[in-house]
């Protein structure tokens, strides 16, 4: 898989808004690959510039970012662009799901 395709595509995620590990995998051709995406993005190697926290889990669940410890820093990332999180999860999470097809 082409990581920099991976970042580019991470790249489009506006501010505000969040997608999932499987539909940039879709995004970037590879539909069952979210487990690597999650690889790929911890590996990130400029997250001020390919933002990583925007990616979480197809529930609105956060994800890893890193490890379980990374969490908190996710969330408060996330939160500062304006997303609210209760209990590990988006809220409104389908108000704030980016579609790459769009």
């Amino acid at each position: 898989m082409d990581k920099e395709a991976v970042y580019r595509t991470v790249r489009r995620i506006p501010r505000g808004k969040v997608s999932t590990y499987g539909a940039v995998a879709r995004a970037v051709g590879v539909p069952n690959a979210a487990r690597a995406i999650g690889s790929i993005m911890r590996a990130n190697p400029n997250p001020p510039i390919i933002p990583c926290h925007r990616v979480v889990y197809w529930d609105g669940r956060l994800g890893g970012f890193g490890g379980k410890s990374w969490v908190p820093k996710k969330a408060r990332m996330l939160r500062s662009e304006g997303i609210r999180i209760a209990h590990g999860r988006i809220e409104g999470f389908a108000q704030v799901l980016y579609d790459f097809k769009g």
